[in-house]
């Protein structure tokens, strides 16, 4: 298993457009990769982000049928790259809303170098919350929740796949952390008033109480109908440093991750085996 690689956090802002968000992530994706990103990680919904729902609905398709996910497996054969496309969201297989129209599913996937879907996950915790100043979210009208925890082989070691508003839950990176997992995938569209006061002490806390390297892509920027995103996508160690962050502008950061410091930390402090059942 190869012991060091580079790995990339690519930070977007997506629009109502799927076309022009493909077209711009693939641009910073080849930036990355040329750069010397092995692994490159996209953002929460890379595809679209479109607070019309009646309109979203129109432009999506079920993950067979999904032109972003065919579009980002080209890509991943061309550079040769493992591409952690964060989420993509896409019409539900099964699920109908109140009206009957079929639901979204917020799935991440992991794209191996040869273009083929290693893992999937849909998003477990759905983002249904009262931010305050008429900033409120109730993801579970038009999205289905995920139900399986997913951890997926890499060549550099097992990555816990989470998104977003999943962060809030740290029993679910226990567990990954505790089946294996060397690294967390946490991509997301963090809304900026929890984003300002929770986003860098949250990415931390999961890297430090589970000592596994945190990759966190994020939207930034203004999406349009009012919606605003944190950005500062973040590298964070399993000491809880962090190697890199990305600010409020488009672009990507880079970091160097050695998995051998992942060991090391946890021999140090080895609460996932100190753990005990309480009741």
């Amino acid at each position: 298993m190869v012991q060091t690689f580079t790995v990339a956090c690519v930070q977007t802002t997506a629009g109502p457009d799927v076309k022009t968000n493909i077209i711009n992530a693939s641009a910073l994706v080849r930036e990355a990769h040329k750069s010397g990103a092995t692994l490159i990680v996209l953002p929460e919904v890379t595809n679209i982000i479109d607070i019309d729902r009646s309109a979203m609905a129109e432009k999506l398709s079920t993950e067979v049928d999904d032109i972003s996910l065919v579009a980002f497996c080209t890509l991943a054969v061309e550079l040769k790259v493992w591409l952690l496309l964060g989420s993509l969201g896409l019409k539900h297989e099964t699920a109908l809303n109140a009206e009957g129209n079929p639901k979204f599913a917020n799935r991440s996937f992991l794209i191996g170098d040869d273009g083929v879907v290693r893992n999937r996950y849909t998003k477990i915790h759905l983002f249904d919350v009262d931010l305050g100043a008429g900033e409120i979210y109730q993801e579970s009208k038009s999205y289905e929740p995920g139900n399986e925890a997913v951890l997926a082989d890499t060549p550099w070691g097992k990555l816990g796949m989470t998104i977003c508003y999943d962060i809030r839950f740290p029993h679910l990176y226990r567990k990954l952390a505790q089946a294996g997992a060397k690294f967390l995938s946490i991509p997301a569209a963090f809304a900026r008033p929890s984003g300002k006061a929770h986003w860098h002490v949250l990415m931390r806390a999961r890297a430090i109480e589970n000592g596994c390297y945190v990759f966190a892509a994020a939207q930034c920027g203004e999406h349009g109908g009012g919606r605003s995103t944190y950005g500062h996508s973040l590298i964070v160690d399993p000491w809880g440093e962090i190697l890199a962050d990305g600010g409020t502008e488009i672009g990507f950061v880079l970091a160097e991750i050695d998995t051998s410091l992942v060991d090391e930390v946890r021999q140090k402090i080895p609460s996932l085996t100190n753990d005990r059942d309480y009741s």
